[in-house]
């Protein structure tokens, strides 16, 4: 795949966005990588994203609603629907920071697991057998002070705070090392995996800590596709989040960065090969708002 990108960077008009793609497959790490549209070491984008979100941290879920309208609830609640939590579920939030999105799945785990109580079918096979084992969700995120907002949040929040199957750990998207092999039911990342260094390695470390039959599923902002809506989001993308990110958190260059490395990420259907590539089948996306957004889905089979 990556000699065929190669090949056709000398037919490509837009030679900038086919040296992008080619990068996504390139694992040479003696070769730039992406930092918004800046070109930097590997080892370093590490510490440069660290530094964007430790900086941003406090003020990041009212920049969420800020930029998004919103609409940020909306993709995050379509990604746990698409999930289907059910009873007994291990899930791994994986650049969970704030948990956003790990709280929704707990939540919804809980009450499919109530419901899974409730009927005649599960009484009768749980008072004469063995009990039903809660789910958990684990919430993971390589920076300490999104770590840190993310457990502040669930000590306001009474069944958050109550609940024993939902973990905060600090580790890295591409060696999540502390966790086993085929260890959870499902994986999410939203917003995340466009700031990892090695996404191939990401998806490769997603595909080993799920369990067969296991479910991956990445919300991330993608390329839109559509003349006129793009010209619109570029405009909007570039003069106004980062004056908003100036102003709510006194940091417009680190909602500039933000704001380039959705240009920089690979569009649906590179980064659903990407997933292929990394052992996931059945791989679909799904697109919201014209591709301003997408949900990937694979299994890991």
């Amino acid at each position: 795949m990556l000699n065929v990108l190669k090949k056709s960077c000398s037919t490509i008009g837009n030679l900038r966005h086919c040296m992008i793609a080619v990068s996504h497959y390139s694992t040479n790490k003696s070769t730039p990588t992406d930092f918004g549209f800046k070109e930097v070491p590997w080892d370093e984008k590490q510490t440069l994203v660290g530094q964007v979100f430790s900086s941003v941290a406090s003020s990041y879920d009212i920049m969420n609603d800020l930029m998004s309208g919103g609409l940020h609830r909306l993709w995050k609640d379509r990604l746990v629907e698409t999930l289907r939590p059910f009873p007994g579920m291990k899930h791994l939030d994986v650049a969970g920071g704030t948990g956003d999105v790990a709280f929704r799945v707990l939540r919804a785990l809980r009450q499919v697991e109530l419901s899974a109580k409730s009927r005649p079918s599960m009484q009768s096979s749980t008072s004469s057998s063995t009990q039903l084992v809660p789910g958990s969700v684990v919430v993971c995120d390589i920076n300490p002070s999104m770590l840190e907002e993310g457990k502040k949040k669930a000590e306001k929040e009474h069944d958050l705070k109550s609940d024993p199957g939902l973990s905060f750990e600090e580790s890295n998207a591409e060696n999540l090392q502390q966790f086993s092999d085929a260890s959870f039911d499902s994986y999410t990342i939203a917003f995340g995996i466009r700031n990892v260094s090695d996404r191939a390695a990401a998806l490769r470390e997603a595909h080993r800590v799920l369990k067969p039959g296991g479910r991956f599923l990445c919300l991330e902002f993608s390329q839109v596709k559509q003349r006129g809506l793009k010209e619109l989001y570029d405009m909007y993308s570039f003069n106004v989040i980062p004056r908003i990110g100036g102003i709510v958190a006194n940091d417009s260059a680190s909602y500039q960065y933000l704001v380039e490395s959705i240009r920089t990420f690979p569009d649906q259907e590179t980064f659903a090969q990407m997933m292929e590539e990394a052992g996931f089948k059945a791989v679909t996306f799904e697109n919201h708002l014209s591709g301003i957004v997408a949900i990937h889905s694979g299994f890991k089979l």
